[in-house]
């Protein structure tokens, strides 16, 4: 019997605002986690479920990319081995709630556009394909042959290839990725724009020019075996909470932590792990040891000072310079002498705690820099992590035990995702390697990525979506704009597991094609098959679901693209597309041919912890770059100035969501409790502006073309709430936030969309 799901959302005037969390995790979290749990699973299928998760036998969790424990680091893996918001990301795939042919009978379209992404994303799991026809009000019901029908009929139709855009969510597996984007360019077109350009494009923008190659350098024993880790714009305790017990680990080993923030998380200043007595009954660990509260926009000019001082006390790693690296005499002759009454105004911070940030990278023998979307998401992302890769090449923290950079990914296989060739950008070598396997002729010219894409379909030169998971609407910038690009398509088609908001703004037809989750077992042909993923540091593993499929209707990712595939592309294509559906280790033994690093893929991938992808750098100290050493670069910006009266908005998660699934309208770490349509404020900017906190507000962003015009773009009826933000910053949460952020405001060389840095303006509700 299904759980019924809530009628309607709680209303915002019922916000409560406490005092914010002192700790993350301990009871609280064990107690949410199951509360959750039972709520949509039921109490029999959370015990069956939950203990198989991030297991060697189980499935990998649908949630963050945080590595799991290796043995050959001595690590074993703990029964529990998994966070609050894992068990919710469970909970929400294996709920027993349904979305089925009479729930889309009952709603129509237009029924549904008008409930929130929490009401939809609490309907339940999608059990039947479905199609709305133009001039439909109601998705109906549609047979999987005439759904794949209807898909390859519009791609046929069009003038190009390039008329139409394939999406990828990072949820899908690294053998759907791979099948994906080998349909997409047997198509014809290079056109596979990911949520990578959304979030972490800004990193391998930056480390591909700098160490050349666009990954972390770092294990999960490095991490724990740091002298020294800086987490740098970025909330573990909401967005990767596994990793607080490796900053636990640190801190025990007595390794020190640094926190550049502009919010005081709780995440990041004390952990109470439900895992040992210190977590249940006592206080916790303290995390961090100098928290950096810095203001939006001022990790530049904080990364350049500390180089500055790094560079004046000598405190350099010159066999490694001299040897490893190129450009440090431009980069050196660029730091010049230090502006502190510059960098003080850029950075909030004050110059002695800058100095005591100085001389601990100066000391530490092993540091690792770990940063999120708090830097990826600016104008100048891409500056400012080159920034970061300077600190550790002056120390030489490149290629050693305990040190390197570690961009923490937010989705669990959006890193696999490009490692199988999603990237409208793939290298010569790479499509060169596809074509020689299968005996195609991939295109050369670059596809559109996820900014572009939105652009190409708003002008009528993409006429199909086509979204392989996620939630692109609610995912992008600038919704309004992005919703309407999607509905003047001619033809949309979602692949998803539950109801989102994606769905709500189809094209004139449209088609929804659920698939499996990840916590499903997943029976072809040959048997039961897995799929594997790569978490942040590299290790690719296998995941086995384990539980009966929400439908008899759902089939598999891999099997989605193999009949698409096949019905586009003919039986006569090279490609053997009714192979892969029927036994996955063929799709395996392609993937070993074709990917760098996974020769021999079939066997490795069944080893207990499977096998970590080669990175040069890392393992050698060899740097794949232009010039065939770690770069120094020179790195510069205007300073971020808001005129009076405005303040700088960043988007960001509750406690309560992940990604762009909602779980529920509480954010206990930051002290807001039934409401989500929230802006964070220091209490001093709002009464300067005139406010009062409680306030019912519309937020307005301020945005300057380059021709000089200023757009505006509203956001309406939010509460103020006081919080200790840095002064002149605020905070508001995603997706609701997102129509603030200008389809055109995107970081220099990533195209990354600015969602950190919103200038923005109050006024009455």
């Amino acid at each position: 019997m299904s759980r019924k799901a809530p009628e309607s959302d709680i209303d915002e005037d019922q916000l409560r605002v406490g005092e914010p969390g002192r700790a993350a995790a301990g009871v609280k979290g064990v107690l949410v986690s199951l509360q959750r749990s039972w709520e949509q699973m039921g109490t029999s299928r959370t015990i069956r479920t939950l203990p198989l998760l991030n297991q060697r036998s189980g499935f990998d969790c649908p949630g963050c990319a945080w590595p799991d424990p290796q043995e050959a680091d001595g690590d074993k893996r703990k029964m529990a081995e998994f966070c609050e918001n894992g068990a919710k990301a469970v909970a929400e795939e294996a709920t027993t709630r349904r979305v089925d042919p009479e729930f889309f009978a009952r709603h129509s379209v237009a029924e549904l556009a008008d409930r929130t992404d929490y009401w939809l994303g609490q309907q339940g799991r999608l059990t039947h394909p479905v199609i709305k026809r133009e001039g439909d009000a109601h998705y109906r019901p549609v047979e999987w042959a005439e759904a794949f029908r209807v898909i390859a009929e519009q791609l046929r139709a069009l003038e190009s290839a390039d008329e139409a855009a394939f999406y990828t969510s990072g949820r899908t597996s690294n053998e759907a990725a791979f099948l994906y984007q080998l349909l997409v360019r047997s198509y014809g077109t290079n056109n596979l724009p990911d949520c990578s350009n959304m979030c972490h494009e800004s990193s391998g923008s930056a480390l591909t020019e700098t160490i050349g190659i666009g990954k972390g350098s770092v294990s999960l024993s490095d991490v724990e075996h740091a002298d020294l880790v800086l987490v740098v714009g970025q909330n573990p305790g909401t967005n990767h909470p596994r990793m607080l017990s490796s900053l636990e680990k640190v801190k025990q080993r007595g390794g020190k932590i640094i926190a550049v923030n502009p919010l005081p998380e709780t995440g990041l200043m004390r952990f109470k792990n439900p895992q040992n007595a210190r977590g249940v009954v006592g206080n916790g660990t303290e995390l961090a040891d100098e928290f950096a509260q810095i203001r939006i926009g001022g990790d530049l000019a904080l990364f350049r000072a500390l180089n500055a001082l790094l560079h004046r006390s000598g405190a350099l790693d010159r066999e490694f310079i001299d040897e490893y690296c190129h450009g440090y005499d431009e980069f050196t002759a660029s730091l010049g002498e230090i502006d502190w009454d510059e960098v003080t105004e850029q950075t909030g911070l004050e110059r002695a705690q800058i100095e005591r940030i100085a001389e601990m990278l100066a000391g530490s023998e092993r540091t690792v820099a770990c940063w999120a979307m708090g830097l990826t998401q600016h104008k100048h992302g891409v500056a400012t992590i080159r920034e970061v890769v300077n600190t550790l090449l002056l120390r030489g923290m490149i290629g050693k035990p305990g040190a390197g950079v570690c961009p923490v990914r937010g989705h669990s296989n959006v890193q696999g995702d490009r490692t199988m060739g999603v990237w409208e950008k793939m290298p010569e070598s790479f499509l060169a390697a596809l074509d020689a396997e299968f005996g195609i002729s991939a295109p050369r010219e670059h596809g559109l990525d996820t900014v572009d894409a939105i652009r190409a379909m708003r002008s009528g030169g993409v006429r199909v979506f086509l979204g392989m998971g996620g939630n692109f609407v609610s995912a992008t910038p600038d919704t309004e704009a992005t919703a309407q690009a999607l509905q003047d398509c001619e033809l949309t088609v979602q692949v998803s597991t539950k109801l989102n908001r994606s769905h709500v703004v189809p094209g004139r037809t449209a088609l929804i094609l659920p698939t499996l989750g990840r916590t499903e077992r997943d029976v072809q042909d040959s048997g039961e098959q897995f799929v594997t993923v790569e978490d942040s540091m590299s290790v690719v593993h296998a995941s086995r679901g384990r539980l009966a499929p929400a439908s008899d209707e759902l089939i598999s990712e891999v099997a989605i693209v193999s009949r698409l595939g096949r019905e586009l592309l003919g039986d006569e294509h090279p490609v053997r597309w009714a192979s892969f559906e029927r036994d996955y280790d063929a799709i395996r033994e392609h993937i070993a041919h074709v990917v760098p690093g996974c020769a021999d893929y079939n066997a490795r991938v069944r080893e207990p912890d499977g096998f970590v992808l080669p990175h040069p750098p890392r393992d050698s100290r060899t740097f794949p770059t232009a010039t065939g050493k770690a770069n120094f670069t020179v790195n510069s910006a205007e300073p971020l100035r808001v005129p009076e009266g405005r303040l700088l908005l960043q988007t960001l998660r509750s406690h309560d969501q992940y990604n762009t699934t909602i779980y529920g309208l509480s954010d206990r770490y930051r002290g807001i409790e039934d409401a989500r349509r929230v802006v964070l404020v220091n209490a001093e900017d709002i009464s300067a502006l005139g406010f009062t906190d409680g306030d019912p507000v519309d937020v307005v962003s301020e945005w300057t073309t380059a021709e000089g015009d200023l757009q505006e773009r509203r956001a309406k009826r939010f509460r103020l709430v006081a919080f200790p933000t840095a002064r002149g910053c605020a905070a508001a949460y995603y997706p609701e936030a997102n129509p603030l952020v200008a389809l055109d405001s995107v970081a220099e060389k990533s195209n990354t969309p600015v969602s950190k840095a919103i200038q923005v303006r109050f006024e009455p509700a």
